[in-house]
């Protein structure tokens, strides 16, 4: 178990400024991915000592400071602190994450009996009762992932076969249904659902989504549109917009790697050979976009370039679901692509982003709107849970590696 004192933490942040101002040229290792998930949980600590709300959770840093902005717990976001803290748990085996786990997912009860105002509910339910019930079998989470998925699912239009995305932002701008990238994440809650005694139909459900989303949300290069807007008569598209790109038809990084991930974890989930084209599609166009130290601008086609901030969340999230992506590959060339490429990007991560002694978070500089001027060049919780999930999925496959 990890027990830490100030003076272990300052004694730590000082070795990490050692390695880490001196790794460019360090070979990725599970030696490295070890004192990377040390420092992950030693900044977690850190923010686990400020005093949130009881009815909120951390999303962001804002400039110049050191602790964690609030929201509410309806935000979004609020499910990747308690997220953060089930993976801490998993990889120490601490009493202590457990029991500040199970505190901050208990607090977003109170969202899942509230009217569904927003399509997110996988990233806030499946990423803390959803990795909590995986860890503690706890039959109360399950009952909550179920009715999460139960309400999800009432988010559906069968006219046009997806899932609606911001009810309140769609019908304030007269859109008759709106479906954006982001929702792929929000599939794995239905498949999960749909194998632990939920509804059978929402497979079907997840599926339809997934298969609409890969035939309209795609240009001829792989890369996507943000949001679709959709006749919910004919079931076919009206608008392919930008809410948070550039532009409506520039690559918004994160949308990118929403859609890599969303579709590996949607081969994962349903063995269809067409998600893993998508996914492996997206991921080569996201690759060979990138610049020299793997971090993307927030956008690929801001003409600001390079004076245009990064997005880090977006490299995290690629470093993750890489790793998986990896896995699928029967091409040997390709699975070792990817999972160097998502080395490359853990090693850029912890070369240059973290936050160190800066403040709470694990790494910095990630973008959440650029247009909308919020959040940007900032920590934000997200880029902090895909990080750690990459440090942890690379250290059961190195571990694998090594026990076969």
């Amino acid at each position: 178990m990890l027990h830490y004192t100030v003076k272990n933490i300052f004694l730590f942040f000082a070795f990490s400024s050692l390695l880490f101002s001196s790794c460019k040229q360090r070979e990725y290792s599970l030696a490295v991915n070890e004192e990377l998930l040390t420092y992950s949980d030693s900044k977690a600590r850190l923010t686990e000592k400020e005093a949130i709300p009881n009815n909120a959770a951390p999303v962001v840093i804002n400039k110049g400071e050191q602790i964690w902005d609030t929201n509410p717990v309806s935000d979004w976001r609020s499910g990747f602190w308690p997220g953060i803290e089930w993976y801490l748990f998993e990889n120490t085996k601490d009493s202590f994450w457990r029991v500040a786990a199970e505190k901050s997912t208990d607090k977003l009860l109170k969202v899942i009996d509230t009217a569904v105002s927003n399509h997110d509910l996988g990233f806030q339910f499946y990423n803390s009762y959803g990795l909590g019930y995986r860890l503690t079998n706890n039959p109360l989470y399950k009952g909550i992932l179920l009715r999460a998925a139960d309400s999800l699912a009432t988010l559906f239009n069968p006219s046009v076969g997806t899932i609606l995305s911001w009810p309140v932002r769609g019908k304030e701008r007269g859109w008759p249904h709106n479906t954006i990238i982001d929702n792929m994440m929000n599939l794995e809650l239905l498949f999960w659902a749909s194998k632990n005694g939920g509804n059978a139909g929402l497979y079907d459900l997840a599926f339809k989504h997934a298969e609409i989303t890969m035939k309209n949300h795609f240009r001829a290069d792989t890369s996507t549109f943000h949001v679709l807007v959709y006749d919910t008569i004919t079931g076919l598209p009206l608008k392919k917009i930008t809410h948070q790109g550039y532009a409506d038809n520039s690559t918004w990084a994160r949308g990118q790697a929403w859609a890599i991930y969303g579709f590996t974890l949607t081969y994962r989930e349903t063995k269809h050979s067409p998600f893993l084209s998508t996914a492996m599609g997206a991921a080569d166009l996201f690759l060979k976009r990138l610049p020299k130290d793997y971090i993307p601008y927030w956008d690929f086609d801001d003409p600001a370039i390079p004076a245009a901030p990064r997005d880090v969340s977006a490299a995290a999230i690629v470093a993750s679901a890489l790793f998986e992506l990896s896995t699928f590959c029967t091409d040997s060339v390709k699975r070792n692509s990817y999972f160097l490429a998502a080395t490359n990007i853990l090693n850029s991560l912890s070369t240059s982003y973290l936050s160190k002694n800066k403040n709470h978070a694990i790494l910095l500089s990630s973008t959440g709107n650029k247009p909308g001027n919020k959040d940007i060049d900032v920590p934000i919780i997200y880029a902090d849970y895909y990080f750690l999930e990459a440090l942890l999925r690379y250290k059961k496959l190195e571990t694998s590696k090594i026990k076969n």
